[in-house]
C-alpha cells in the first residue's frame, strides 16, 4: 500500500477510535450513575442531535474551503475540547460535562466526516467508488471494533475523566497522520467558485437537487427508516444488556466489538465482490428490519445479540449503497452542501429514537418502543418499494410513447 494511503487510513482509524470510545462511555457512565434507561436515552439525544444538525453548514464549508484544512481543525479542536472538559470537571464536578463534551465533539466529528466525504473520491480514482467506500469503512470499523474494548479496559484502570484525556491524545495522533498524508500525497483537489453565503444559498441548491432527483428522495426515506433502528439500538443497548439481561459492561463491550467484526467481514466481501446497488439496498434494509424485530422480542441476551449483530452488521452495507447513489447523482461542485443536507435529513431519526425512548420507555417498556419503531421502518420500506415500482412503470410507459 502506498505511504499516503496508509497514513490516510491510520488517521481515519485513530479518529474513529477516539470518537467511538467517547460514544461508548457517555451512555454507559450516565446509566451507571443514574440507573435510568430514560436518562440514558436523553443523554443520547443530547449528544447526537448536534452532530446531525451541523451537517448542512459543515457540508457547505467543505465546498467553500479546503476540506483538508477542515479535517485538521476537526481533530485538533476535539483534542482541545477533551482537555477543557476535564479541567471544568475538576473545577465544578458533575457528569454533565461528559455529555456536553460529546455534543461539542459530535459537531467537530461531523466536520471531519464531511471533509473526508469530499476528499475520498479524489484519492482512490483507480477504484470504483463502492470499493473505495468498503476499504475506507474497514479502517473506520476497525476503530469501532477496538473502541469499546479499549474503553472498557481504560475504565477498569482509570476514572472517566482520565479516559477523556487519553481520547485527546488519540485525536492529536490522528492529526499527525493527516500531516504525514499531506506531505506524501500526489492528489490535487479541484476547487469551485462558491457563493459567499454558507447558510441560505447552499440550502436552496441542496434542496433543489433533492426535489429534482427521485433517487435522492428514495434513499433519504430509506435512511430515515434505518436510522430509527440505529438510534434506538444505540440508545438502549447498554440498558438492555447491563440492565434487562443483567450482563456486565464487559459483555456490552464484547457485543459492540462483535457487531463491528461482523461489519468488517461484510465490508471485505463488498470490497471484492460486485453486487448490483439494488441488491445492496434491498438486502441491507431487510436485514436491519429483521434484526430490530429480533431485539424487540428477544427473551435473553443471546437472542438480543443475534438481532443486534444483524442491525450493526448490515448498517454499513446500506451505507455503501446510499453513498454510491449520492456520488453518482450529485454534481461535484455541490457535493458537500447537498450531502450535508441529505445527511441531516437521514439522521434526524436517530436522536428522535433516543427521545422516544426517554419519553416512553418507562411507561411502555423498552422492547415495546423498539417494536413500534421496527414496525415504522418496515412500513417506510414497503412504501418506498411501492412508490418506486409505480415510478418505474410510469417511466416505462413514457419511454414507449
Amino acid at each position: 500500500m502506498r505511504k499516503d494511503y496508509l497514513a490516510f487510513f491510520i488517521s481515519l482509524f485513530l479518529s474513529r477510535l477516539a470518537d467511538q470510545i467517547l460514544l461508548f462511555i457517555v451512555p454507559l457512565i450516565v446509566f451507571q450513575t443514574t440507573n435510568s434507561v430514560s436518562w440514558a436515552g436523553l443523554a443520547f439525544f443530547v449528544e447526537s442531535l448536534p452532530r446531525f444538525l451541523s451537517f448542512p453548514v459543515c457540508g457547505a464549508l467543505c465546498d467553500k474551503f479546503s476540506p483538508v484544512r477542515i479535517l485538521h481543525i476537526s481533530q485538533v479542536y476535539r483534542a482541545v475540547a477533551c482537555v477543557l472538559a476535564v479541567l471544568l470537571y475538576g473545577a465544578f464536578d458533575g457528569i454533565y460535562w461528559i455529555v456536553i463534551l460529546s455534543a461539542l465533539c459530535g459537531v467537530l466529528t461531523t466536520q471531519g466526516i464531511m471533509a473526508r466525504e469530499v476528499v475520498m473520491p479524489h484519492i482512490f480514482k483507480h477504484y470504483t467508488y463502492a470499493k473505495t467506500l468498503s476499504y475506507s469503512q474497514i479502517a473506520d470499523q476497525t476503530g469501532l471494533v477496538l473502541g469499546p474494548l479499549v474503553a472498557a479496559l481504560m475504565l477498569e484502570v482509570w476514572a472517566w475523566h482520565w479516559v477523556v484525556l487519553g481520547i485527546a491524545g488519540l485525536f492529536l495522533l490522528a492529526d499527525l497522520a493527516m500531516l504525514i498524508w499531506q506531505r506524501n500525497t500526489r492528489v490535487n483537489l479541484e476547487t469551485f467558485e462558491q457563493h459567499h453565503d454558507i447558510w441560505l444559498q447552499p440550502l436552496r441548491i441542496a434542496f433543489g437537487h433533492i426535489r429534482s432527483l427521485p433517487e435522492l428522495k428514495r434513499i433519504i426515506a430509506l435512511a430515515v427508516g434505518v436510522n430509527l433502528i440505529i438510534g434506538v439500538t444505540l440508545a438502549t443497548s447498554a440498558a438492555m444488556v447491563i440492565g434487562q439481561y443483567a450482563a456486565g459492561k464487559d459483555s456490552y463491550a464484547g457485543l459492540q466489538a462483535a457487531g463491528a467484526v461482523v461489519t468488517i467481514v461484510i465490508l471485505f466481501y463488498l470490497a471484492r465482490a460486485t453486487l448490483p446497488l439494488k441488491v445492496l439496498g434491498g438486502l441491507s434494509y431487510s436485514m436491519i428490519a429483521v434484526g430490530a424485530l429480533v431485539t424487540a422480542i428477544s427473551p435473553n441476551v443471546w437472542a438480543y445479540a443475534a438481532g443486534f449483530l444483524l442491525v450493526t452488521g448490515f448498517d454499513k452495507m446500506f451505507n455503501v449503497y446510499m453513498r454510491s447513489i449520492r456520488q453518482r447523482m450529485i454534481p461535484t461542485q455541490d457535493f458537500g452542501k447537498t450531502v450535508g443536507v441529505i445527511t441531516l435529513l437521514n439522521n434526524l431519526s436517530q436522536p428522535l429514537a433516543g427521545l422516544l425512548i426517554a419519553v416512553f420507555a418507562a411507561s411502555l417498556g423498552t422492547q415495546t418502543v423498539i417494536l413500534l419503531l421496527a414496525g415504522i421502518t418496515v412500513l417506510i420500506g414497503a412504501l418506498v418499494y411501492v412508490v418506486s415500482g409505480r415510478h418505474a412503470t410510469v417511466k416505462a410507459e413514457l419511454d414507449v410513447r
